[in-house]
């Protein structure tokens, strides 16, 4: 039937494409690349004698090979073959290993590809994707090389990922350091990481979307305990350092832990998650379950959706789906909606595109900052487990994850040596001939120049500058008083400016009511002291009643039981306090 349809160098062609060679070599192309290095049409009589005789037995000993491969030579060459070394040759090719599954230029993307067909009756024959094979292999080298670079911190996978703006298309996926990885087949673009900070941008454009906060708003990065259903929570910042007052644009720009979580309390967690949602990123659990460490990237996204995320600040809060093949036309366009305030998307790309807002945290001339116009954020989760490096141009969004697919912790590796310098090198790439410039200000947002200033001192806080406001939020001053202030001190939504109390009442700090306090049987009761701590001036510290010390901290040796405990000033006048409970075995108080 064959013969009758097709002529006879047709069917041996066929055959040589779907012949077995070698382990899981099947087609002589794939053979002449794996074993040899070349293609097809380039063997020498050798090794195509080689090629033969594995057809015969694709699994046989490289000694038998080389006898058959010999037998091949001979019934070419009448006056006889050199068979000399034959045997070296033949166990040499074949202990080249075949293509593995993680091979090729975008082995990932071939495998989801495939098993799309393969879930689709209706799937064309030819499947076209949206890469770029220049770039795709260019990220793959430089994700690579970048990794070598790290080998002595304990890194050994990553992951990049590039999108189009305009369109959503997959530029390039690399989902694996390939044969750096002791996991090549894990897809580290669609696997669920924990993305640290690179969360803080929508967290903040959702409370300037709701006029709770604006750019220059003035938030306190200073200690600070919040009572939670399971016990308290104490956020730190990355250097376990505080930097008092700051403006919104700074602690965004210099990716401050504190302010992020005092932001998060105004928006609750539940708002947070919500908004989220609505930007592609499908969180497992609920807000609540979260809680306040949702501010600094406690739950687990994927690269793809999180880069798609940063895709719509870019596109000006809106969201659209991202596609790996080209099945609509050119002119198409996506299938955009609403997810996030144009104006606050707006304000937070200008903050995320500032090189003197991060200068406190990475200096100003920090790998981030690029000599076209771009918006980026890094993030690092607990322990170093990962770092991220994620933003947008003015056409492209790029977005790289660093870390170990076992889980493992990294070694001194932080937001500007893990992930950036790839993020960098790809966008470098991306815009060598091609420019990126700022956006336009959409309808609604207005700049107003600013100044800070410091009622405790003759110093401003930070320097005056332009700012940009969402319309009906400008004020011209900000300004701070001695004293704390609660967590939820900022304006609420509608006041005009942000409003500090000149007066702060004095507050037990430190415990918070609800505290459950443990004692340890096995360690001497003397050296199991609670330490309190408040805010005034002239405290006086009572225990259910009763003087225990005087000051803004106390020191107290606990004993099982309910207890209140309370501050007041000289007068006697109860000024704050707060209720806490022992349990376990104690010693009664001399």
């Amino acid at each position: 039937m064959l013969e009758r349809s097709w002529r006879k160098d047709q069917i041996l062609e066929t055959y040589l494409n779907l012949v077995p060679f070698s382990g899981e070599l099947v087609g002589l192309d794939a053979m002449s690349q794996t074993l040899f290095g070349k293609a097809a049409h380039g063997l020498d009589a050798r090794e195509s004698a080689v090629a033969a005789a594995l057809v015969r037995a694709p699994n046989a000993k490289p000694a038998q090979v080389a006898q058959r491969a010999c037998d091949v030579l001979k019934s070419l060459h009448r006056n006889g073959a050199d068979c000399d070394a034959l045997d070296l040759f033949t166990a040499g090719a074949l202990q080249r290993r075949d293509y593995a599954s993680s091979d090729g230029v975008a082995p990932h993307v071939a495998r989801q590809l495939v098993s799309a067909v393969g879930r689709n009756a209706s799937s064309p024959a030819t499947i076209r994707t949206s890469l770029s094979a220049p770039l795709q292999r260019f990220a793959v080298q430089t994700l690579q090389q970048h990794l070598r670079e790290l080998s002595g911190r304990h890194v050994e996978d990553g992951a990049l990922v590039v999108l189009d703006n305009a369109s959503g298309e997959v530029l390039a996926w690399v989902g694996s350091s390939g044969e750096l990885s002791n996991a090549a087949e894990v897809d580290g673009v669609t696997a669920l990481r924990q993305p640290g900070s690179t969360l803080k941008p929508f967290l903040y454009a959702q409370a300037i979307a709701e006029q709770r906060i604006t750019a220059a708003s003035l938030l306190d990065d200073s200690g600070t305990q919040i009572q939670t259903s399971g016990g308290l929570y104490i956020p730190q910042n990355y250097d376990h350092q505080f930097k008092g007052w700051v403006s919104t644009r700074t602690a965004l720009g210099a990716s401050l832990n504190v302010p992020a979580v005092r932001t998060l309390v105004m928006v609750s967690p539940d708002a947070f998650h919500k908004q989220l949602v609505r930007l592609g990123l499908p969180l497992k659990e609920t807000g609540d379950y979260y809680g306040y460490s949702l501010a600094l990237g406690s739950a687990e996204v994927s690269l793809l959706n999180l880069t798609n995320a940063y895709r719509t600040l870019g596109n000006g809060g809106r969201f659209s789906p991202t596609t790996l093949t080209i099945a609509r036309a050119r002119n198409a366009k996506p299938a955009w909606r609403a997810a996030l305030d144009p104006g606050a998307a707006f304000i937070v790309g200008d903050i995320l595109s500032d090189t003197n807002a991060r200068a406190r945290t990475f200096g100003t001339d920090s790998v981030l900052a690029t000599r076209f116009w771009s918006a980026v954020k890094t993030g690092t989760s607990k322990d170093m487990r990962d770092n991220w490096a994620v933003g947008w141009s003015q056409r492209y969004t790029v977005g790289v994850w660093v870390g170990n697919a076992s889980g493992a912790p990294m070694w001194d590796v932080s937001g500007t040596t893990g992930a950036a310098p790839i993020w960098a090198a790809v966008m470098g790439y991306l815009h060598a001939t091609q420019p990126s410039r700022a956006p336009k200000p959409p309808a609604g947002v207005v700049q107003a120049p600013v100044r800070f200033a410091d009622t405790g001192g003759p110093a401003p806080l930070e320097a005056a500058r332009s700012e940009w406001f969402v319309q009906g939020t400008q004020q011209t001053s900000f300004a701070m008083h001695s004293g704390a202030l609660p967590l939820n001190s900022t304006r609420a939504r509608g006041q005009k400016g942000l409003e500090l109390s000149r007066q702060q009442p004095a507050r037990i700090t430190s415990p918070t009511t609800g505290t459950i306090i443990a004692l340890d049987p096995d360690i001497p009761p003397r050296h199991q002291r609670v330490r309190f701590q408040a805010e005034g001036a002239n405290l006086r510290w009572l225990l259910d009643g009763k003087l225990l010390a005087h000051g803004a901290s106390a020191q107290w040796l606990p004993w099982p039981g309910r207890h209140v405990v309370q501050i007041a000033d000289a007068k006697g006048k109860v000024l704050d306090e707060v209720r806490l409970e022992v349990r376990g075995a104690g010693v009664k108080a001399r």
